[in-house]
């Protein structure tokens, strides 16, 4: 009998296998409809083809298009047969990388002395198609260093050959569909043939491995679908994405500015965008107040001694920019607040009574950012973060963890965005890493066995942790399905090291606290950037700019306008009158236009009876009120953060 080994599937359950057996038969044996739709499997969190041998017992999934693993293996696929179609259009042209992204893949290239443009992607596209249609298998080939340096050698392609010059010999392999060859370690899909629709969606510069000293490359964007309906909705998604762009609503609602004066990447709120930005901290903070948050506030620079005890520095030198000279000691410009609140907590010794103590701060930080990678409030210099620092005991980690978790997920909540979990571990790159080893088992356990307890529905990620510790990281679906990595809570047994913390225990014996960062928004300009598209710029009434407009008929009743006007501001309630001399239809249109929520519209009736006539924006008229009752009917509205009418 041969030799048997244990796989274990996503419910938790296992079955026995003969050694040696492909993910394509383990799918095949739990249906052939299953085996149809496979793309890849992902074994103890490493995606490997459905035809590779599996030696050893492990936790298996089997990745269907349905699934991130899925696409990703999809998309990598794809970007193989898009080199392969520029190849046969472009004999001349060398390839650099060609990775799948979070939406689609790249494929960076160097065309020579031919010039692409948009207009060539079309042909490039039909070629894609003409290729997925000959069913190519993708035929994976283990080579020696030397063989993969001769290969590109021979083909004069330095961009691979400078690729190679970086991998171990033995852990190199060449992957083959049709007359296409490249260097690569997989997965890919079955065959080209799943590939049944391609938009090839923009081109860029990009240089090689992102030194601007050397060449720049044209990269090609492209996505891929195993059906042509799927490819038809992301269009349609695209076009929504357009008229949702936080860029293109920000200006139009005068929410914040980039000016080149002030400096790119360092956007300013605007009176508009600064209501929005209020109204969230107040949110947050009523929230941390009830939870015992202690806020705090910390400098926009620090001496680099402090950066250099936490590791930020040199960790993320590359993102952080140069020290300032301050006679004769160097200063950096806030990369993190944590370094921060450890000096505050070092400030007084604490008692095992005092904690859990926990310290919030929205604190603007600084990082350095490629000026290509800049794009309106969501890829920013500086940005202001909703910090806190949780300084605990062993005892009260978890309950804390909770709590974190709890306030998270109440911020999404409020706004109606779905929230898919990960959990960020380490993976074996032990250089990415500080602390303990021991210290990292303990907190992914603790992390894992909160996630548990809480029956959080979540997903492990290897190799996405902090340099100081694991984390949760909330992933938020906006109103079009698009996702974005948000809240973050992380657990942290390094910095209690680097900075000596303690805290005097009951046993009068120094300890270590725990720390734990969390953060629901992540940041202030981010989180408002997907805030506008994920709303449309249509906020909830408590959100929005302004909340009423009132709007008189004529002149004749201004005094009426503002007398109501004058109510709702005694219930602070964001409210102007319109008294240009414009037709009424006119002020409607322009008060849609500015996505105000409620517009009030007031003539003699109103007048005479103490009533608004209620627009709602998007909605149009919807009765008139007692203007009392619309009063008490807006402000319930406001306090309980109600969402806007779909």
């Amino acid at each position: 009998m041969p030799e048997q080994i244990t796989i274990t599937f996503p419910d938790g359950t296992e079955k026995k296998f003969p050694k040696g057996i492909t993910g394509r038969e383990i799918a095949e044996s739990i249906s052939m409809g299953l085996a149809r739709e496979a793309l890849s499997i992902t074994l103890d969190d490493e995606i490997v083809d459905l035809s590779r041998p599996i030696e050893e017992s492990g936790a298996i999934t089997i990745n269907t298009w349905d699934s991130e693993d899925g696409k990703y293996t999809f998309w990598h696929s794809s970007a193989h047969v898009l080199a392969e179609a520029v190849q046969e259009l472009y004999p001349q042209a060398k390839f650099g990388i060609g990775p799948p992204i979070e939406n689609g893949f790249y494929y960076d290239i160097d065309f020579g002395d031919q010039t692409v443009s948009q207009d060539d992607l079309d042909e490039i596209e039909d070629k894609i198609i003409e290729l997925a249609r000959n069913k190519n298998e993708f035929e994976r080939k283990p080579v020696s260093k030397k063989e993969a340096l001769d290969f590109y050698k021979k083909r004069d392609n330095e961009y691979k050959i400078d690729l190679i010059e970086d991998l171990e010999d033995g852990t190199i392999t060449f992957y083959r569909q049709g007359g296409f060859t490249d260097l690569c370690r997989g997965p890919h899909i079955p065959h080209t043939g799943r590939i049944k629709a391609v938009k090839l969606t923009s081109l860029a510069g990009a240089y090689w491995r992102g030194d601007v000293e050397s060449k720049q490359l044209t990269r090609i964007y492209g996505i891929t679908f195993p059906k042509q309906k799927l490819l038809s909705q992301y269009i349609k998604q695209v076009e929504e994405a357009k008229k949702r762009d936080h860029k293109k609503l920000g200006k139009e609602l005068e929410l914040y500015m980039i000016d080149s004066m002030i400096g790119q990447g360092l956007p300013v709120w605007l009176p508009n965008g600064t209501i929005i930005r209020r109204e969230l901290e107040a949110f947050l903070r009523e929230e941390q107040k009830k939870r015992g948050y202690r806020e705090v506030i910390t400098p926009h620079i620090g001496n680099l001694e402090l950066y250099r005890t936490s590791g930020h520095y040199p960790y993320y030198r590359e993102s952080q920019y140069n020290p300032i000279q301050v006679e004769d000691e160097e200063y950096l410009l806030k990369p993190m607040n944590c370094p921060h609140h450890h000096r505050i907590y070092s400030n007084t010794l604490h008692s095992y009574r005092d904690l859990p103590l926990r310290l919030a701060e929205f604190g603007t930080v600084y990082r350095f950012e490629q000026s290509g990678e800049l794009s309106g409030m969501s890829r920013v210099r500086g940005f202001t973060q909703d910090d806190a620092h949780i300084y605990c005991t062993h005892d009260q980690l978890k309950d804390e963890i909770k709590r974190c978790i709890d306030l998270t997920e109440l911020v999404f909540g409020t706004f109606d965005m779905p929230v898919d979990i990960r959990l960020s571990f380490r993976d074996d790159n032990e250089e990415k890493y500080g602390g303990k080893t021991e210290f990292w088992d303990r907190a992914e356990q603790e992390i894992k066995e909160v996630a548990d307890q809480e029956q959080l529905d979540y997903t492990i990620g290897r190799g996405e942790a902090s340099f100081y510790g694991p984390k949760i990281d909330f992933i938020i679906r906006d109103a079009i399905g698009r996702k974005w990595q948000l809240g973050t809570i992380q657990v942290d047994y390094v910095m209690p090291e680097r900075f000596d913390l303690t805290y005097v225990g009951s046993d009068n014996d120094r300890h270590r606290p725990v720390i734990i960062h969390r953060a629901p928004f992540g940041s202030m300009e981010r989180f408002a950037s997907i805030l506008i598209e994920h709303f449309a710029g249509d906020f909830p009434v408590w959100l929005a700019p302004r909340q009423v407009q009132v709007i008189p008929i004529s002149d004749d009743f201004n005094d009426y306008a503002f007398k109501c006007a004058s109510r709702l501001k005694e219930k602070d309630v964001r409210v102007e009158v319109d008294t240009r001399s414009e037709q009424v239809g006119g002020k409607i249109r322009d008060a849609e236009t500015s996505k105000i929520p409620y517009m009030l519209i007031v003539g003699s009736e109103e007048e005479s009876s103490g009533t608004v006539s209620v627009r709602r924006h998007k909605k149009g008229d919807i009765g008139t009120f007692d203007f009392s009752e619309f009063i008490s009917n807006l402000t319930a509205e406001i306090n309980n953060k109600e969402l806007p009418p779909h």
